[in-house]
């Protein structure tokens, strides 16, 4: 059993624009995200299925060819394997959950 609290974890950017807190468990990562206004998340793809619950901010997400507007309260769930993109239309804090662990967040 562990207790951690994000605001104690290091931020990474993985992106530019994108300041993310990791945790890893066994199976998951877990991806606390605060994003610039603006920030643009390139088309890309993984073999790791993705939930992205939007917490605030305005977010745009481009899925499958889709674009979709996710507000705070917002989830989209991302088949591995799926093209996907986003770009932060205000600044924004989102929650990521991988499975399996994203080895290169670590």
């Amino acid at each position: 059993m562990e207790f951690l609290n994000v605001d104690d974890l290091n931020p990474i950017d993985i992106v530019p624009g994108y300041h993310g807190r990791f945790i890893h468990t066994e199976h998951n990562t877990l991806a606390f995200w605060e994003v610039d206004a603006g920030a643009a998340l390139p088309h890309h793809q993984h073999m790791h299925e993705q939930v992205t619950h939007v917490l605030a901010g305005k977010f745009e997400m481009i899925i499958d060819g889709e674009v979709h507007l996710c507000t705070a309260g917002d989830v989209a769930i991302i088949p591995g394997g799926v093209f996907h993109s986003g770009r932060a239309l205000t600044a924004c804090r989102l929650l990521d959950v991988f499975y399996p662990v994203r080895q290169e967040y670590r």
